[in-house]
């Protein structure tokens, strides 16, 4: 095999490659030689079929097998022989004209990972900023808590409804005086301003009471799931069955029970871990950030354009399809447009800190370990469908990329916790607001509007997810786009106009793969088919 390089600028090379005729026929006999005894032809006994025969049956595919086989093995001699360091998978084109009997001519083109000096863990400062958990913040959640089992019991009689009682009601919706089908129910209950029905339903249900007949009109809002609702205009006559008001809430040992437990001491125990483990996610945000500033602050060195290429790419893709879901998706589309430099001068930091911290690994030992990789192909297969997981499972053990891309983030955090355990740490403490506003600060410590984020190195005003996507820095070898970011949920499947589920409030992330998502927009319901939504 000959190799003669044909360019090397800056991160790219380029390399003409042949491959003997004489190698792949070689490789052609051998595989004769293997088959041969195994075929069986007419006139022939079991394994003397004469190799000529075989040939002609299986020539086209055995040259094609034996010219790739030389080919991926050309390519790792090559790998091997120049000592290079692949960013992506390198690029390989047969030259026009080869045919079975002629030398094989190869173009391949790569890029190559730059060569970094492995960064000084020494000297590392961190400020840790924590936040105690008082009694009033536990007493907020079990008040929650108490919300979301609220109890309602029936109102003296001929009392009025206001707005937080719950009243029962028959209905029957119509257009155009034809009642509608889903648009009737009865027996169902409705808590006067919790906004779950469309706008105006329940404002006109204030003041009723028991045994009272009305008849209200309302409009369906222009974005109803249900077509042919949209922005009618319709009808409800209702009958109100019973007005209650919520019951009186203790917090005591009954209520606890009343969830599973055996006190209100345990109920407040849960919770004060779960506010803990809130606002420890919170503070390994911070002091991540804090660390990567350092890093991309004392490194500056070309990154390979095709892995910036890809982790842009991820990027946009995950800013796009938020954009679609927004209520207004052209205006969204237009912002980020006009953003997109900053992104990807994002995915250029993510890369570069992605080396960076692989380096830093490398040279210090940090790996994960075959039971930790085991154990991220089983969760990371459960995404699956149950007949789909083994197969998976196969996919990654035999995809060298693939694991890359699902081993990263792990071995991202174990190198930043490496690094942590390396650096000074001082603590401070500080409320919840000071530990939101240091994450969202600019590496000058400047703190950004609400709904902005300075976007480094250029001092311009940026969505503030800029951060969260700074924050991501793909890592492990040579993989391309290693850290792959969370995939964005699905909007809910528009049902028939029943009443709403409360969108579930987000984790606080401890290191965002790519820009956090904004909640989409709640549609409200119609008071429609039954209470159970069938």
């Amino acid at each position: 095999m000959q190799i003669v390089e044909t360019s090397n600028e800056g991160l790219k090379r380029a390399y003409s490659v042949t491959i003997a005729a004489a190698d792949i026929a070689a490789r052609i006999d051998g595989e004769v030689k293997k088959i041969a005894p195994t075929l069986k032809m007419p006139g022939f006994r079991p394994g003397k079929v004469p190799a000529n025969l075989v040939r002609k049956m299986h020539g086209p595919a055995l040259h094609q097998e034996a010219l790739q086989t030389s080919i991926r093995e050309a390519i790792d001699q090559l790998v091997s022989d120049k000592g290079l360091r692949p960013a992506t998978q390198p690029a390989v084109e047969l030259a026009d004209g080869y045919d079975q009997g002629k030398d094989a001519e190869l173009a391949v083109s790569l890029e190559v990972l730059p060569v970094i000096e492995t960064p000084s863990t020494d000297g590392l400062k961190l400020e840790k900023l924590t936040v105690p958990i008082s009694d009033a913040e536990v007493d907020e959640a079990v008040l929650r808590i108490a919300q979301g089992q609220k109890t309602f019991i029936d109102a003296p009689e001929g009392a009025v409804a206001a707005d937080g009682d719950q009243i029962v009601i028959d209905f029957v919706g119509k257009l155009d005086g034809v009642a509608f089908e889903g648009g009737t129910a009865e027996d169902s209950p409705l808590e006067l301003g919790a906004g779950r029905f469309i706008p105006g339903f329940e404002e006109n249900l204030v003041g009723v009471k028991a045994g009272e007949e009305k008849t209200i009109t309302v409009t369906f809002p222009e974005d109803y799931p249900a077509e042919h609702l949209k922005g009618q205009a319709a009808t409800f006559d209702i009958t109100v069955k019973a007005v209650k008001v919520a019951g009186e809430f203790v917090a005591d040992d009954d209520f606890a029970k009343s969830l599973g437990l055996e006190s209100i001491e345990q109920l407040r125990g849960l919770l004060r871990g779960q506010l803990e483990q809130e606002t420890a996610g919170l503070t390994r945000t911070q002091m991540k950030r804090q660390l990567l500033d350092l890093l991309a602050a004392g490194h500056d060195f070309e990154v390979p354009p095709s892995m910036v290429e890809a982790e842009f790419e991820q990027i946009w893709q995950q800013l796009t399809q938020e954009a679609s879901q927004e209520e207004n998706p052209e205006d969204a589309l237009k912002e980020i447009e006009a953003e997109k430099d900053d992104y990807r001068r994002i995915a250029v930091r993510r890369v570069r800190l992605g080396l960076l911290l692989s380096e830093i690994g490398q040279a210090n030992g940090v790996t994960i370990s075959n039971q930790e990789m085991e154990m991220l192909v089983r969760q990371a297969a459960q995404q699956y469908r149950e007949q789909d997981r083994q197969r998976f499972v196969e996919y990654v053990r035999s995809e060298p990329m693939a694991a890359a891309q699902l081993r990263a983030p792990l071995y991202e955090d174990k190198v930043v916790d490496f690094l942590f355990d390396k650096a000074e740490v001082t603590e401070r403490e500080v409320t919840r607001d000071e530990l939101q506003a240091a994450i969202e600060a600019d590496e000058d410590g400047n703190v950004a509007k609400p709904e902005a984020k300075e976007a480094a190195p250029k001092k311009k005003a940026a969505p503030k997810k800029k951060a969260a996507a700074e924050d991501a820095a793909p890592t492990e070898d040579a993989a391309p786009a290693d850290e792959a970011p969370a995939a964005p949920k699905k909007k809910a499947a528009a049902k028939a106009p029943v009443e709403a589920e409360p969108a579930p409030d987000a984790a606080p992330a401890e290191d965002a793969a790519a820009p956090k998502k904004k909640a989409a927009p709640k549609k409200k319901a119609a008071p429609a088919e039954d209470a159970s939504g069938e």
